[in-house]
């Protein structure tokens, strides 16, 4: 299906015809799940681009609002749902553009600050009231469930690549992120907290966005930027500042270890870029 400037047009002006003489602009990087393109100044249309990623939109625009006020940084502000309509077959939505940059280690004034800023977003998520959340599941690829559901995958990865990494070492990270549970109550989770989902201004932290992963249950899956982007002392402040168990860490480089093997390994669909970085997850996880 092709999702393009002109599709965007016309459903704007079909449905929402006070926003007809705005300017479309595409925005790139374009999302997997998503596509993504800004209209006007002030205003940004999300298309889901499989059936799978539309079944966010409905969950986002009920539960984006009511998180809002519990946040220290910005999140996307739902102003409208578009119905399917000129071909396309699903609901979309229309939000209020957050100013900032995709978050890269070149934009980034202090990377400790970063980690613990947004350690200290994930914490006032995770404080936030549950009642009514979904629980991980089909929606948010079981993001804040158990990593049993990705077993079976994770060691076949493993198998595929035991002549290109240390099969041994990854099986038994593996294995030992499998060998708890979070036995907290259940608690929000983003599920996909990745420098493609975070904002920087000023060299700061300025938002969060993309929260069709959002679910309730284990932490975990939120906490894999510790070896996806953080080294060093970077690492060790956001740990730290977390202020989670050993126990839940397991689970979080358990998750980054799945993500990076379903990609090299072609599990996943990837581009060259997502490879290359994967293959740089895989070297933090196995250390």
């Amino acid at each position: 299906m092709i999702i393009d400037e002109l599709l965007v047009y016309q459903l704007i002006t079909a449905q929402f015809p006070e926003w007809a003489n705005l300017d479309i602009q595409r925005v790139e990087p374009g999302g997997w799940d998503n596509r993504t393109f800004r209209l006007g100044h002030d205003l940004l249309v999300r298309m889901p681009s499989a059936p799978v990623y539309a079944l966010k939109v409905e969950k986002e625009q009920e539960w984006l609002p009511k998180l809002t006020p519990h946040l220290p940084l910005p999140i996307p502000q739902p102003l409208a749902m578009g119905q399917p309509g000129c071909g396309y077959p699903w609901c979309w939505s229309i939000y209020r553009w957050i100013e900032g940059e995709t978050a890269a280690v070149g934009a980034i004034s202090d990377l400790s600050i970063f980690a613990s800023d947004l350690a200290e977003f994930l914490k006032a998520l995770q404080r936030i009231d549950t009642k009514g959340g979904l629980a991980a599941g089909a929606h948010n690829f079981y993001r804040g469930g158990s990593l049993k559901v990705y077993d079976a995958e994770t060691r076949q990865a493993i198998d595929l690549l035991q002549d290109q990494i240390d099969a041994v070492a990854a099986t038994a990270i593996w294995e030992a992120a499998l060998a708890s549970v979070w036995d907290k109550k259940p608690v929000w989770v983003h599920g996909d907290v990745s420098v493609g989902n975070l904002l920087v201004q000023n060299g700061q932290l300025s938002g969060v966005i993309d929260f069709g992963g959002l679910g309730v249950g284990d932490p975990a899956c939120d906490l894999v930027m510790a070896w996806t982007f953080f080294t060093g002392e970077a690492r060790i402040a956001f740990q730290k500042a977390c202020g989670l168990d050993s126990a839940t860490w397991a689970r979080a480089r358990g998750w980054a270890l799945w993500k990076a093997l379903i990609v090299i390994s072609g599990l996943s669909k990837s581009n060259v870029h997502e490879t290359e970085q994967s293959w740089l997850v895989i070297a933090e996880v196995l250390k």
